[in-house]
């Protein structure tokens, strides 16, 4: 029979597990991880398929995306706080059941309605199954090298995965079925299920209560404001249905920390954003996967819609940014043992920043080895450099106790910031060159507020 490590206590820090059960755990984790990250790139290459096989219309389409970006992203507040009260093993294993389960419903929907349905249900599972990964992350591997290269292979996931998911999107998609994309998820979850209750560590419950009214704020403030971008794109800016939703999605985020602030368990405890390298982690992360989601979304339709390309060669022509960003992710360990991880993020925004400026120069002369192909390799390597970095800086200095909620917030913002910049894109813009200048002015500010918020404070809380 197996042993299960002591878990670490919400007050103490974290109990350092054996090596090969270190490696058990990080597998497992980065795995769960990687089938949330897959699945919001996978429908991506294959949207025109769906968009066939359902009869779905333009908007009908879109929501296929946000569907479970927005429910993903808002409640992963409240599956952070969940794993806190809870247990991590325990919602880990309850969100990997909904995710596959919702993911082999997608994969079986008989209509667009269905399918929207599915997704967000499997975006609610996502929503308890990631911050669970992070949080059991934080738990099992102290401060220090072995939390580096775990936070590391962590951050590499975020950026591959999406990259993967766009392959085998176009691959699946030309090859078998769209739908195969998402039916493999149940063996996947099976073969985790069984592998979560054998090796991952549970960590102690901490009396509480849920923050139900925060979460829905949570939910709901995002929801309005991508709609209203949505809608602003069809309707113009000017339209009453464009400035309601938005009006009305500033407010409930204003509502959103008026509720925090009082809150005696709050689903977002306000405290996380007092540290000026969280705070800007938090920023730059929302911006950066903004620019990111729209970029995949863009780029792939341009390739498809205008370049001719089938959803397999759309999917292959990933190939170059997905290598360059995985043989970087995994130097980045090594490299920050020479340099900081801000400066390495700080050094990756600037190489997405040129990457995507330079895809805003797009037009029809242009090749695809010369002017898509090597933008994109800068983007994956600014990718593969700033993700580990992201995340690291997003939880650094969090109590063990706080350690399901920071991880809850850097994955709400990873979901929320696509959702809401894919959108933002889509409204802004009617070209894919105009697209991707959008993308590069959103990477600019992140880059701003990494070189404002979050080097200058690591430099000081590392004594440089």
């Amino acid at each position: 029979m197996t042993t299960t490590p002591v878990a670490a206590t919400p007050t103490t820090p974290a109990a350092v597990p054996a090596p090969a059960r270190a490696g058990g755990i990080l597998a497992i984790i980065l795995v769960g991880y990687f089938m949330v990250i897959l699945d919001n790139s996978i429908v991506i290459t294959g949207l025109p398929h769906i968009r066939t096989d359902l009869a779905l219309t333009a908007g009908g389409l879109a929501w296929v995306q946000d569907a479970y970006l927005l429910t993903f992203g808002g409640l992963l507040l409240l599956g952070a706080r969940a794993g806190d009260i809870l247990g991590r093993r325990r919602m880990f294993v309850a969100g990997l059941v909904v995710f596959s389960l919702a993911s082999v419903v997608v994969g079986l929907a008989p209509t667009g309605g269905w399918l929207i349905g599915a997704r967000a249900v499997q975006g609610l599972g996502a929503a308890v199954l990631a911050p669970s990964t992070l949080a059991l992350l934080t738990a099992s591997f102290p401060e220090g090298p072995a939390r580096t290269r775990a936070t590391s292979a962590y951050g590499a996931v975020a950026g591959i995965g999406a990259s993967v998911g766009l392959v085998a999107g176009g691959l699946l998609a030309d090859l078998v079925s769209w739908r195969a994309g998402f039916l493999v998820n149940l063996p996947i979850g099976v073969v985790m299920l069984v592998a979560g209750l054998r090796v991952l560590p549970e960590t102690p419950r901490t009396p509480g209560r849920f923050d139900l009214p925060g979460a829905l704020l949570a939910t709901l403030g995002p929801t309005a404001l991508v709609y209203g971008f949505v809608r602003a794109g069809a309707g113009g800016w000017a339209d009453a249905g464009t400035l309601a939703p938005l009006a009305g999605g500033f407010a409930l985020l204003g509502a959103l920390v008026a509720v925090e602030r009082r809150a005696a368990q709050p689903v977002m405890p306000l405290t996380l954003f007092a540290s000026r390298e969280r705070a800007g982690a938090y920023l730059a992360r929302l911006l950066f996967i903004g620019a990111m989601m729209g970029f995949f979304l863009f780029t792939s339709q341009y390739l498809q819609d205008e370049r001719g390309f089938s959803a397999l060669a759309a999917g292959v022509a990933y190939f170059p940014m997905t290598a360059v960003n995985f043989v970087v992710a995994l130097a980045v360990p090594r490299l920050q043992r020479r340099t900081s991880g801000p400066a390495l993020l700080v050094a990756g925004l600037t190489l997405a920043v040129v990457g995507t400026g330079w895809l805003g120069l797009v037009d029809t002369g242009t090749s695809y080895a010369a002017g898509i192909a090597l933008p994109m390799m800068l983007i994956g390597a600014g990718q593969g450099l700033a993700f580990g970095p992201l995340t690291a800086s997003g939880i650094a200095g969090v109590e063990p106790s706080l350690a399901g909620a920071a991880s809850g917030v850097v994955n709400s913002v990873h979901q929320l910031g696509g959702a809401l910049g894919m959108s933002l894109v889509l409204a802004l813009t009617s070209t894919y060159a105009a697209a991707m200048t959008a993308g590069a002015v959103l990477l600019l500010a992140a880059l701003v507020a990494a070189v404002l918020l979050v080097l200058p404070s690591a430099r000081r809380s590392s004594g440089a």
